[in-house]
């Protein structure tokens, strides 16, 4: 992704960021020295809309079983629906799923290090194509998630938060905080996630130990607080998601095929589950035979 870094306020904060980055980095198995861009995939995938510490186990046991792409792609949808377990949002399983099958088939089984190329893979959107890009392969992109769209609005416009949804300005204002050369680009990309991640989070905002306390905007203006639209917390309790969840972990625990009666005892509300079930069919994570049975994708 191409754009000029800006020359004051921006600039200014890249080498407060990074030295930061370098003391207080987590230890994550995705970012040691040498891992290779299919873990990195992996674990983009993954870590959308799921903290770190339910996706460790999980990533390890995916790699030991699928170190490469072609080692997924010959396997049935329906393992790594499987594999998937608790992770959440399971679509992601058949995506990545889907993802490799197209790694094999277009690029001999290697993860492509064009960013078009990465765009182009099923599952892949603007975010994780830059992510990869980035981590993997040590492109300059702008990877802006949650964390990096927060950090970026505090220190750079001085807004408590940045709006509910991205916007083409959030990805606007952090292409052009990105570094001018690649490498630089891309320690950055990972430090400002970082950076949101363990300090400039969104409730209690560690704000002594943030490296660019004295050059935040929002900080300078007294920490105003949040005066936009009601940020609405996610439920789970008794919803749709909740009740897809014991579906799948009814059909996951299975080694074969089981009857509609035994998904119909997870679940009291019919209506409801009916609704889940066939939510989970037309996602293609279900697969329904005859005589009322059911599965995971084959």
């Amino acid at each position: 992704m191409s754009g000029s870094p800006l020359p004051g306020p921006a600039a200014a904060l890249h080498g407060p960021v990074l030295a930061w980055y370098d003391a207080n980095a987590r230890v994550l198995p995705w970012r040691e020295p040498g891992v290779g861009a299919w873990a990195v995939m992996v674990s983009e995938f993954m870590l959308q809309q799921t903290p770190v510490n339910r996706v460790l186990p999980a990533y390890r046991a995916w790699l030991e079983r699928w170190p490469k792409p072609v080692d997924l792609a010959v396997e049935p949808p329906g393992e790594a629906v499987r594999a998937w377990d608790r992770l959440g949002y399971p679509r992601r399983a058949l995506r990545l799923h889907a993802a490799a099958q197209a790694i094999v088939e277009r690029h001999g089984g290697d993860v492509p290090d064009d960013h078009e190329a990465l765009l182009a893979l099923p599952g892949v959107g603007t975010y994780t194509a830059a992510a990869i890009a980035s981590f993997a392969f040590g492109r300059r992109h702008a990877v802006v998630d949650t964390n990096v769209r927060r950090v970026l609005a505090r220190a750079l416009t001085g807004v408590a938060q940045p709006t509910v949804s991205p916007t083409a300005a959030d990805q606007r204002l952090a292409v052009s905080a990105l570094p001018d050369d690649e490498p630089t680009a891309a320690r950055w990309a990972v430090a400002s996630m970082e950076l949101g991640a363990l300090v400039c989070t969104a409730r209690t905002p560690r704000c002594g130990d943030c490296p660019i306390r004295s050059r935040c905007a929002w900080v300078l203006a007294g920490s105003p607080p949040y005066d936009g639209p009601p940020r609405r917390g996610q439920t789970y309790e008794g919803t749709d998601r909740q009740v897809r969840g014991r579906l799948l972990a009814v059909l996951r625990a299975a080694a074969d095929d089981v009857p509609k009666k035994t998904l119909d005892a997870c679940w009291h509300d019919a209506a409801q589950r009916e609704r889940a079930l066939d939510g989970l069919v037309a996602d293609g994570l279900v697969e329904p035979l005859p005589r009322s049975r059911y599965r995971l994708p084959s």
